[in-house]
This record gives structure tokens, sequence and C-alpha cells, in this order.
């Protein structure tokens, strides 16, 4: 939303700041602005998410992991039951034939969650990460 608004601001800032070092300072804030927001908001993400970690609640801390076995089961799934099924199913002679899940929309969950993952594992290379 910001990006729409910087650049007629930034326009704007011809007719009313007649200092160019003035009006460059201001124009590169403003365009700053919006990427500051974003990082901000990401920084406070992950103090959410720390947080959320320490927790002894299993519906607080377990929604990521029933989150990564509800991917795993459709992973599995389409990798290997509809396969074998299929094969299954030619071997006995049968004319059915398993259509795969669409994995379309889990697959950006599971990719954060692995992205998520990989920082575990930098965590316990350093020694920083928790037993539990």
């Amino acid at each position: 939303m910001l990006e729409v608004l910087i650049g007629p601001v930034t326009g704007l800032l011809d007719k009313f700041i007649p200092d160019a070092d003035e009006r460059n300072r201001l124009a590169h804030e403003i365009s700053t602005m919006a990427e500051r927001h974003a990082q901000e908001l990401a920084k406070a993400q992950i103090e959410v998410n720390k947080e959320e970690a320490k927790s002894t609640s299993l519906f607080v801390s377990g929604w990521r992991p029933a989150v990564g076995w509800v991917c795993v089961t459709g992973m599995g799934f389409n990798f290997v039951c509809v396969p074998l099924g299929n094969f299954a199913c030619a071997v006995a002679g049968v004319d059915i034939s398993l259509p795969p899940l669409n994995l379309s929309e889990m697959m950006p969950v599971l990719m954060g969650m692995l992205g998520l993952g990989a920082m575990r594992s930098f965590e316990k290379t350093k020694g920083v990460a928790r037993d539990k």
C-alpha cells in the first residue's frame, strides 16, 4: 500500500522543497519507508514465534508440527500411496487409477516450514538449540 503513495509524494517534493539535498534525502526516506516497515513486521513475527515455541501447551506450540505432519501425509499419499495403488490396480487387472492430490496450495506452506527447519538445523550446529 505504501508503494502506491511513494511515487506521487516524491513528485510533490519538487514543488515544496527548493533545496536539492534536502529533497533527495526526503525522497530516499520515503522510498525506504515500506521496506523498513516490512522488516519491523518480520522482526515482530519472529518474537511471536519465539514465545509460541516456549509454550508447554500443545495448542500453542503444537500447531507447527501438526501442519508439518499434514504436509508429510499429503506428500506421502501423492508420492507413495498413489503410485503403489495404481501399480497394484494394474497388476490386479482393475481399471481404476487413483488421482493425485493437488499440492499447489500446500507446497508454499511446506517450503516455508522447511526454511524454518533449516534455521533450526543452523541453531543446532551453533549449539544454541533447545532440548525440548
